[in-house]
């Protein structure tokens, strides 16, 4: 499995990381840490030292319970970033974490190179025509309601067969709108609960069937902070137990706050022989 960036092909036959840059006051764990530039730019340069291909970046909070942020305000707390990222980083792989296909086209303009779309266009209807337009790489997440409303959703009656079906007709629309390069993420965390998050990552690898790159999305949440009674600054131990555990079921990409240490996962991972 291969994804284009730009040009560049990226090849996923190893796992890979993307970096999280998150620019909202609020997000759950690093909300308001990179508060200006030199602080951005010695993140960003240390997280592709240490080994991230991508780097995710988000304006717009979607922990659960977050506030609303309007367009504008996206817009006015990531744009300048992008620019400042890619004009000291012209290389990278920027994805850009958005629903809303105004602000995917703009960054898409300026030089991203993915869009991460947390509502797999439910959010914005248009989302699918722009980033087919620029035949860029999209990474589609499930999601039940909006970040405001999600935890009251967390109601299924076969988790697994929800979460299949849903992605197969997403796939089905992607297909149709002749998007190039799909990713899932089965989106953890997010309308789900803690004991339907544990079911997730157990059955992992039926999503392999979709034929599809998944990208796994499970640093310092709260499915092993409330599991292992600590916090999210406490949960770095954890999370890399989780990351082993899907590296095991077939994620490909591994959405961080911690590169140094997913990269050392997957190289022991690796380091496993192949059946």
């Amino acid at each position: 499995m291969t994804l284009n960036c730009k040009g560049k092909l990226v090849d996923l036959s190893s796992p890979k990381i993307m970096g999280i840059l998150n620019l909202t006051p609020d997000s759950f764990y690093d909300g308001g840490k990179y508060k200006d530039e030199a602080a951005i730019l010695n993140q960003v340069e240390r997280m592709l030292n240490e080994g991230a291909t991508f780097i995710d970046m988000g304006a717009y909070s979607s922990r659960p319970g977050a506030e609303h942020v309007s367009e504008d305000e996206e817009k006015r707390r990531l744009l300048p970033i992008l620019e400042l990222v890619l004009k000291n980083f012209p290389k990278a792989h920027i994805s850009i974490d958005t629903f809303r296909s105004g602000m995917a086209r703009a960054c898409l303009e300026r030089g991203a190179a993915l869009i991460n779309d947390i509502s797999a266009g439910n959010l914005d209807t248009q989302m699918f025509q722009v980033v087919s337009e620029f035949r860029t790489p999209y990474i589609m997440m499930h999601l039940k309601g909006t970040p405001q409303s999600m935890q009251k959703q967390a109601v299924y009656e076969d988790l697994i067969q929800e979460l299949l079906f849903y992605f197969s007709s997403k796939l089905k629309q992607a297909h149709e709108t002749k998007l190039v390069d799909v990713v899932i993420d089965p989106g953890f965390g997010f309308a789900k609960t803690t004991p339907q998050n544990f079911e997730l990552l157990e059955q992992l690898d039926l999503f392999k069937t979709l034929g599809k790159p998944l990208l796994i999305g499970l640093s310092r949440k709260s499915m092993i902070y409330k599991t292992l009674g600590t916090s999210a600054k406490e949960a770095l131990n954890g999370t890399t137990a989780l990351h082993a555990v899907a590296l095991l079921k077939g994620a490909n990409i591994l959405r961080v706050h911690d590169v140094k240490e997913a990269h050392e996962c997957i190289q022991l991972v690796n380091a496993l022989p192949k059946s």
